[in-house]
């Protein structure tokens, strides 16, 4: 076993031990790389790469006693990492192809597209739009900050996914994949949201 080896089995052994220092010192010394070694796979993509390396680093935490010492901790933990990405990539790969039909979901795009308020003629026409935006801004309030934010983006101010890339600092192909998370986490509030009113209502009913 190399020196090198026998230094990153020490940092392992004080991890493991609870040393607050030690925990410190991995995170500050291997995130980076582990960073730059996925950043270059993931198309440059910060957000994915940071993703991938958070969970692979938590992944070799959880799994560091069983670091032996055969290769340097970085070796090890660049396998942790390149077998996270994959697994990252395979899951929205499933996700996206889910997920490709919300984009002419009716409903989705009905309920997001009230956001874009309208002169009524008609008052029962006009209250009737009103309980939709109260609906759709109550399921906003339901997501992350993020998504709701995105959607308002994309559906009240009406940008193309270049200008909200442009906007956030990050990529197209981030965008969409943003978006379509951000309307399957919409869907199921707004869903969830529709049956507790239909059911208060027919509960209302039936008194």
């Amino acid at each position: 076993m190399s020196t090198a080896h026998a230094d990153d089995l020490e940092l392992a052994r004080r991890v493991l031990a609870g040393d607050h220092t030690a925990f410190g010192q991995l995170f500050e010394d291997y995130f980076p790389r582990l960073f730059r070694f996925i950043l270059r796979r993931a198309d440059r993509n910060v957000e994915v790469a940071q993703d991938v390396v958070q969970s692979a680093l938590l992944k070799g935490l959880r799994n560091l006693a069983s670091y032996r010492g055969e290769a340097s901790l970085f070796t090890w933990l660049c396998q942790i990492a390149r077998h996270e990405f994959a697994d990252q990539r395979t899951r929205q790969q499933t996700a996206d192809r889910i997920l490709v039909a919300l984009e002419n979901d009716p409903s989705v795009r009905a309920a997001l597209e009230s956001l874009q308020w309208a002169e009524l003629a008609e008052p029962q026409q006009a209250l009737e739009r009103e309980q939709r935006d109260d609906l759709v801004h109550a399921a906003l309030d339901y997501l992350p900050s993020r998504y709701a934010h995105l959607l308002e983006m994309k559906y009240v101010e009406e940008l193309p996914v270049e200008h909200i890339a442009q906007r956030l600092g990050t990529t197209a192909t981030a965008v969409q994949s943003l978006l379509s998370r951000a309307r399957a986490a919409f869907r199921e509030a707004h869903a969830a949201l529709t049956e507790g009113l239909d059911g208060l209502a027919a509960r209302g009913r039936g008194r």
